[in-house]
């Protein structure tokens, strides 16, 4: 017969083997932990799990370690989901160790699964590793607006056959409304007659729809926050942002729910997800893939492209949508700039230095006025204008009329969009033709290389100060490509305190086939694929 919990949770079975007692404290312990995890009390669940850089935590979205780690993640999710424990199965070990297996009933409906290995420490029963199973979900609602088994199948058979594409909630797809990651612009659509052409290339070499996937509201941001739908998990750094605005697509490809992630690039949307979660990422040329059908954000920079988890199908995909006739080869030079490694953190600066001192390449360091602080600076300051510029041309009117639609962040961008004049406009513009033609002159044909992003992934929790510095320094870098008009591949280069960071590799205009074809000699051997 099961035995019963004590106090206030005496109607919890507990099951032990034939003849062995529960070690003394530990159901009690395991049962006031669930308690505090109810009523959400972040510093009783901090002293049940065991202090020092060892403890683990696993579920769904990855394996948190260390118990700083685990507790900055219980305070940023707000709360755990509600739940019942429907019986407790005990196993001791010794005196001072034991694992537990608690089955869960969620208020929210199915049956979930907590193990647990707890020791004894200076008289204290402490978790020194745990796993949460959660009922399945039927669609995760950070990362897709809707699935399918498919959504819109292949219209021919081709190259992509098998390959499932999770589009981004900014392209036209057929028989859906587009919601832009916003809920009363979701609801105001309409559904589309016809997807847009960059889908339908997709679906005519075989690929079919998985579903639509999230995105930062309107595009316009690299985080991958959403204050509507929530930020979707980053299974390579758990307990870390995505990246945006192509968010969701990034994320339903790592977690392996489509192969193919369609998404935008502006000022770095794709090559930043695909940073932060481990991933290939290509910002096409602008122009060289119609964006017919997709939402703008900034048309002067907006270009439309991919994310995969490996080269392969990274280049079958960019077959299918590219022209290859319009398409040109890489000179032989490959060059880089301090400033823009400067632009990293100390540790991405440090993984990058390296990977090029281990290249089999030379890299030449390029002492040009058009890649020096004050130059990239500018770039930067004055794609930044023109980008609001365009952003407020495009969706001001509605976000004038639909006051509190957006979260703090995006709307914060659009009110200072709001107030950017043609003659600011103009001079923006001006500036960056005059940086355009320099930075053409000082790269030519080469290859430009450079971290893909200035940081690792932040964390969840971090403040919105630091999401702001991070993504300006990231912006420095990734203003090249978007100036200049040029292809931009990321791939997974480096690790940096055990996260992802993607080397990027920007080419001539017309050149983003040769990238993609040349990068996996580009990757340290281990990471080739």
């Amino acid at each position: 017969m099961p035995q019963r919990g004590g106090g206030a949770n005496a109607s919890v079975p507990v099951h032990l083997p034939e003849g062995v007692a529960a070690p003394a404290g530990l159901v009690e312990a395991a049962l006031a932990y669930e308690a505090a995890l109810m009523a959400d009390d972040l510093a009783t669940l901090e002293s049940a799990f065991a202090p020092g850089p060892d403890t683990l935590r696993g579920d769904e979205g990855g394996l948190l370690v260390g118990r700083d780690v685990i507790s900055r993640f219980r305070g940023a999710r707000g709360g755990a989901p509600k739940r019942a424990i429907e019986a407790l199965h005990v196993r001791p070990i010794d005196d001072d160790h034991a694992w537990l297996a608690a089955v869960t009933a969620p208020a929210a409906g199915g049956r979930g699964l907590v193990s647990q290995l707890w020791e004894r420490q200076h008289g204290a029963w402490r978790i020194t590793a745990a796993h949460v199973s959660a009922p399945p979900r039927a669609i995760d609602p950070r990362v897709w607006r809707v699935v399918g088994d498919p959504l819109l199948p292949p219209t021919e058979a081709g190259p992509l056959d098998g390959h499932t594409v999770a589009v981004k909630d900014v392209f036209a797809v057929e028989g859906f409304a587009l919601g832009a990651g916003v809920p009363a612009y979701l609801d105001e659509g309409a559904p589309h007659a016809r997807s847009a052409a960059s889908l339908r290339a997709l679906q005519a070499a075989g690929a079919s729809v998985r579903g639509i996937a999230r995105t930062d509201q309107f595009a316009y941001s690299i985080a991958g926050r959403n204050a509507a739908y929530g930020t979707p998990p980053n299974p390579a750094v758990p307990g870390a942002i995505s990246g945006g605005s192509s968010s969701g697509p990034a994320s339903a490809v790592a977690m392996g729910h489509a192969s193919i992630g369609l998404g935008t690039d502006t000022a770095g949307s794709i090559r930043i997800p695909a940073s932060y979660q481990g991933l290939w990422g290509l910002r096409t040329t602008h122009g060289a893939v119609s964006t017919d059908g997709v939402l703008p954000l900034a048309p002067s920079f907006d270009t439309v492209g991919w994310l995969t988890r490996d080269r392969a199908t990274l280049e079958a995909t960019a077959v299918a949508s590219l022209d290859e006739a319009a398409q040109v080869g890489l000179g032989d030079r490959f060059v880089t700039a301090r400033a823009l490694i400067s632009s990293a953190s100390p540790g991405v600066a440090a993984a990058f230095v390296a990977y090029l001192e281990a290249w089999d390449r030379e890299v030449t360091a390029i002492d040009d006025d058009s890649l020096s602080d004050v130059a990239l600076d500018g770039v930067q300051t004055a794609f930044r204008t023109m980008q609001a510029f365009e952003a407020w041309a495009a969706h001001g009117a509605w976000v004038a009329a639909h006051p509190g639609a957006l979260g703090a962040d995006v709307a914060s961008r659009f009110e200072w969009a709001s107030t950017i004049t043609p003659a600011a406009a103009a001079a923006a513009r001006a500036a960056l033709e005059r940086a355009r033609c320099a930075l053409d002159a000082a790269l030519g044909d080469a290859v430009l290389v450079l971290p893909s992003a200035a940081s690792v992934a932040p964390a969840l929790d971090a403040a919105g100060d630091e999401i702001e510095a991070v993504r300006a320094a990231t912006l420095r870098m990734t203003a090249v490509a978007g100036a200049t008009g040029r292809p931009a591949l990321s791939v997974p280069g480096l690790t940096v305190d055990g996260a992802p960071v993607g080397v990027c590799f920007v080419g001539p205009r017309g050149g983003d086939l040769a990238l993609v074809r040349a990068a996996d000699e580009w990757m340290p051997r281990a990471k080739r694929h």
